[in-house]
């Protein structure tokens, strides 16, 4: 197979020409633009297969987190590839573990926090000055999107406790990370996932993050009995742990807001270990070790 997607450091503009390049090579994966970033960058979703309902994995939620961008779009490129070829991925007979089955993957979901962690000042354009105060430059670790909003902070799901939560700690406004912004819903990257999760009916959802090699899978009296059943299959796979979120990572996530909103399973999964961003050198290896898992996700 001559690959598309490489295992290295991917930022917004590469992203985009995999995912054309991608389309083009397997004419039965559909691109769609879901909305645009604060900056005016198109937020896209690529679809695969034809069903009722569909799995929805989305990466890259924070700036610094942008290697799960990468995993998901060479899950997607292994994916196609077996399914043109009727052959394999992760031990699974491709089309006959897709028959019936169908996929969204939005694979960067904070095109402009990625932008700023890759790029420093250059990936912050007109927002520069403000960025660079705000992380004191130290753009590598920055996770909000361009107006300093974390989008796993901003998502209707016990937003308002999070948000007192966050003044208690001395988060008061934009900030790199862990500030959820005036209301819940107001940044259009947030918006873009929620009005997607309206216009398809959405089975589950996987949230990709980095780094801890644990799963998050309940939220609340809501959570469905077999989420914590599908978290397990996921870790067993995988070698990860189920754990809990405490403090500052409670409520406002992405998982928390589709399971709160929907009934359905939902699940936060952090991959690798190490300190954000994630050295790109441990793709091939940590691809390995979750590509059974994600495809799990995928068909479950």
């Amino acid at each position: 197979m001559d690959d598309i997607v490489n295992f290295r450091t991917n930022d917004y503009s590469q992203t985009k020409q995999y995912i054309l390049k991608l389309c083009e090579k397997y004419p039965f994966l559909e691109k769609q633009i879901i909305g645009k970033s604060c900056m005016g960058r198109d937020i896209y979703a690529l679809k695969l297969g034809r069903s009722y309902e569909y799995v929805l994995l989305a990466a890259a939620f924070h700036g610094s987190e942008h290697i799960t961008s990468t995993l998901l779009l060479k899950f997607m490129e292994n994916l196609c590839y077996a399914l043109a070829n009727c052959g394999s991925i992760a031990g699974f007979n491709a089309p006959r573990a897709m028959y019936g089955r169908a996929v969204i993957v939005v694979p960067l979901v904070n095109p402009d926090g990625c932008e700023v962690s890759i790029h420093s000042a250059a990936g912050a354009g007109y927002m520069a000055q403000k960025i660079a105060r705000l992380c004191k430059n130290d753009y590598a670790h920055w996770n909000a999107n361009i107006r300093g909003v974390d989008i796993n902070h901003n998502f209707d799901a016990g937003w308002s406790e999070l948000h007192a939560l966050e003044q208690k700690n001395g988060i008061l406004g934009p900030a790199p990370t862990r500030y959820g912004g005036v209301k819940p819903h107001s940044e259009p990257e947030t918006v873009a996932l929620v009005d997607l999760c309206h216009k398809y009916r959405i089975r589950h959802v996987a949230a990709f993050h980095s780094q801890g090699e644990v799963i998050y899978w309940n939220y609340g009296s809501k959570t469905p009995k077999n989420s914590e059943k599908m978290a397990q299959i996921m870790a067993s796979s995988s070698g990860y742990a189920l754990d809990v979120p405490t403090s500052l990572a409670t409520g406002g996530g992405f998982k928390d807001w589709f399971i709160h909103t929907f009934n359905r399973p939902g699940f936060t999964i952090e991959v690798g270990k190490g300190e954000n961003p994630l050295d790109p050198k441990i793709l091939p290896e940590l691809y390995k070790q979750v590509e059974e898992m994600i495809m799990l996700c995928a068909i479950m």
